[in-house]
């Protein structure tokens, strides 16, 4: 039977996709957590969009606000959250996550069960593909 990995991370440790102004930094994947979790943190330049409303048929997430005011939409409702504001969010649920604010913004992310990794791929491809240049 196969057990849980022990996982033991420095300050800013885990596997990085750059996606401009936005960033994830993975913690735990499926892999380390028989996919029950995936533990991840998303960084934000100031003004900036995050990946655009969506939602997750089969999965929840947790939002922790670990640094500034993220602007979260949950639902139809967009709502100002400062550094402490935690969120859960059913599946099905339309979501999203902003800075539009001054200073950047850090948000600690639990998706249950795990296996949001397997996204990453594609959505980096995206960003990519999408990228605008720096002087428009």
């Amino acid at each position: 039977m196969k057990k849980k990995a022990l996982i033991k991370l420095p300050p800013g440790g885990g596997r990085k996709y750059d996606m401009g102004t936005m960033r994830a930094i993975f913690k735990a994947d499926e892999e380390e957590t028989l996919a029950q979790y995936s533990v991840s943190e998303w960084w934000l330049e100031p003004h900036s969009t995050g990946p655009g409303a969506h939602l997750h048929e089969h999965n929840d997430e947790i939002f922790y606000v670990l640094e500034g005011t993220a602007s979260m939409l949950v639902g139809d409702e967009w709502i100002e959250a400062k550094k402490g504001a935690f969120f859960l969010i059913p599946a099905n649920t339309m979501h999203d996550f902003a800075n539009n604010s001054d200073q950047p913004v850090g948000l600690l992310n639990v998706y249950i069960p795990g296996g949001f990794e397997r996204n990453m791929p594609a959505i980096l491809q995206w960003y990519e593909d999408n990228r605008k240049p720096a002087n428009e």
